[in-house]
């Protein structure tokens, strides 16, 4: 029997595949950065094993999972499993990645709050080594 599809929002476009690797994300902008909030809303959906590179936001970022199983990870701690019901606060100017476990699709809401002092900034790939590492790591 198939799935019913849980997404309340439409799969928006593809993502620019030079900031995310080992597979296809799609990003709907629910709310553009275009008035007096200073504040940038998506809707993400990482399909498996999709992650986006290296990245830092000035203003923060919040996120919001939605549905599958993924992982967020700030640059020298440990990776984290992200759910469904999650909620990561990242902090202004701190390098992260998040995206799509190996088994699963990952959808999840990214709030950019305070985008006057900038929206992203990004930085080098996660590497395959990397992810598979946190992938069989985490998920066992």
């Amino acid at each position: 029997m198939k799935t019913p599809d849980t997404n309340i929002f439409p799969k928006g476009e593809k993502a620019p595949a030079a900031y995310f690797s080992g597979g296809t994300a799609w990003v709907e902008i629910l709310k553009p950065n275009n008035d007096d909030l200073n504040c940038q809303i998506g809707n993400v959906i990482f399909e498996p094993g999709c992650r986006n590179n290296w990245h830092s936001h000035g203003g923060g970022q919040i996120l919001i999972v939605t549905s599958g199983t993924g992982f967020y990870q700030e640059k020298g701690k440990p990776a984290q499993t992200l759910k469904a019901g999650d909620v990561v606060n990242i902090l202004p100017d701190v390098i992260h990645w998040h995206g799509a476990a190996s088994n699963s699709e990952l959808v999840h809401i990214a709030i950019n709050p305070n985008t006057q002092n900038g929206i992203v900034e990004w930085m080098e790939p996660v590497s395959d080594e990397e992810y598979n590492q946190l992938s069989t790591n985490l998920l066992t």
